[in-house]
């Protein structure tokens, strides 16, 4: 790639007049040897794998195994259409989405992990709910799906982006990230408020631990989905009504490095810690343990 940082992305974007989508296709046809229509049906396969998970998810029995989650997009979906939600509209559809896609995959379901299976619902939330809203076609939807994928990029060549290695900060803060900025390239905006946006999205995650309740990617994972996707999209707005991240982007990224490398070992998915020792979630691991004797 011919881009380290999410500086040098704004700044190539720039010089060569092309939106993070277009510049990220491109460099992954170059890095790849693969022509670039290829490697955007690639990209436009995954996009319809994400509906096909939203849809799954709110029209499918969602029960994991487990037994411990399952249904609650349905829920949502149900009450954003019989009562008078407080988010409603956009918000309330994408974090419905998101958590549908948490719960497919909660359910040993298919899905695409962006950038991991624990945080999977976010960026789906996010581009269905406003594919639906402003009538976007797929085409436009894969185009921002590089530009996601080129956010993450950065991310993970300077943090994290795996909950063992950085806490949950590191999967549902990176997810938030990727879609905040990539959703305001969607509505228009700049190469550099699409940064901010990732900036904004990332500050308001750091410390974030990751604590799954008997290590299962249910507990509190799903619900943080649906909150993650309300966030992307309050990113979004902020940056495109021109709230700047006044710590530069790059600089919460390596902030985001420093605290998940500070963070204790119980809070980075060990289920050592954090909701999965509270009394209930020490229970709930018991009562799994006990099924998998029987």
């Amino acid at each position: 790639m011919n881009f380290r940082t999410l500086k040098e992305l704004s700044e190539r974007c720039r010089e060569g007049g092309l939106t993070i989508g277009r510049l990220m296709l491109q460099q992954q046809a170059k890095e790849s040897g693969r022509e670039e229509a290829e490697e955007f049906a690639t990209m436009k396969a995954y996009y319809g794998i994400m509906k096909e998970a939203v849809h799954n998810g709110l029209t499918r029995d969602t029960t994991s195994r487990s037994g411990l989650t399952g249904l609650d997009a349905q829920r949502v979906a149900a009450y954003n259409e019989s009562a008078e939600p407080s988010l409603g509209g956009d918000a309330g559809r994408a974090m419905a989405y998101a958590l549908a896609v948490s719960e497919v995959n909660a359910s040993m379901g298919r899905i695409v992990a962006t950038p991991t299976a624990g945080s999977c619902g976010i960026i789906p939330g996010v581009f269905v709910s406003s594919q639906e809203r402003f009538g976007w076609d797929d085409d436009v939807m894969t185009e921002a799906l590089f530009a996601a994928g080129a956010i993450g990029y950065v991310i993970a060549n300077n943090s994290f982006v795996s909950g063992a290695e950085g806490g949950c900060q590191a999967e549902v803060g990176s997810a938030i990230g990727m879609a905040a900025g990539a959703l305001a390239e969607l509505r228009g905006g700049t190469p550099e408020q699409a940064m901010h946006a990732v900036g904004l999205a990332l500050k308001n995650t750091l410390g974030l631990i990751c604590d799954p309740v008997g290590g299962l990617v249910e507990i509190p994972c799903i619900v943080r989905n649906g909150f993650g996707a309300v966030t992307a999209l309050a990113a979004a707005d902020m940056a495109l009504a021109g709230v700047r991240s006044v710590i530069p982007s790059d600089e919460v990224v390596q902030v985001m490095l420093e605290v998940g490398a500070a963070m204790p070992e119980k809070h980075r998915e060990t289920a050592g810690g954090g909701l999965a020792q509270t009394p209930t979630g020490k229970k709930l691991m018991e009562d799994l343990r006990k099924k998998k004797r029987r």
